[in-house]
């Protein structure tokens, strides 16, 4: 049983996320920000209370910004997908969740050290150049058994 109910258009964005955000840290890097997305899903705490579907997880806005910088600024966002990161979406969409983001929410790439929290929430570790956190314990469970 897949970890969220999908489409193939899902798996489609979610690729197309993916790689706009991650390409540079190889496959692994993509899988830990669809961990992120997937996460964000499941979640239905924090910033993140009524997202249903991968579409208004990718196009959230928060602040005024959207929640993905790729969305507002990333030309790969917006090229097709490829049959490698469809794959590795819809593993995250069936069952793949590994650290440093297994239950991350957040993740961002400092150009510096990580700093231990992002907006008050704990790191989780960092993958490359990535910064992943999860948030505070008993602040948002469902992510942990999502």
């Amino acid at each position: 049983m897949p970890r969220v109910n999908y489409r193939s258009s899902d798996v489609d964005l979610m690729a197309r996320m993916m790689r706009a955000e991650a390409e540079g840290e190889g496959k692994q890097g993509m899988l830990y920000v669809g961990n992120v997305i997937v996460n964000r899903l499941v979640a239905n705490c924090l910033d993140f209370k009524g997202l249903r579907t991968v579409n208004q997880v990718i196009y959230q806005v928060q602040g005024g910004n959207y929640s993905f910088e790729a969305v507002q600024k990333g030309n790969v966002f917006y090229q097709r997908s490829r049959t490698s990161e469809r794959r590795l979406a819809q593993q995250n969409l069936d069952y793949w969740r590994d650290h440093p983001a297994k239950f991350a929410l957040w993740y961002f790439n400092p150009h510096a050290p990580c700093p231990p929290t992002w907006y008050d929430q704990p790191k989780s570790g960092q993958f490359k150049e990535h910064c992943f956190y999860e948030p505070k314990p008993a602040t948002c469970d469902s992510v942990y058994s999502g």
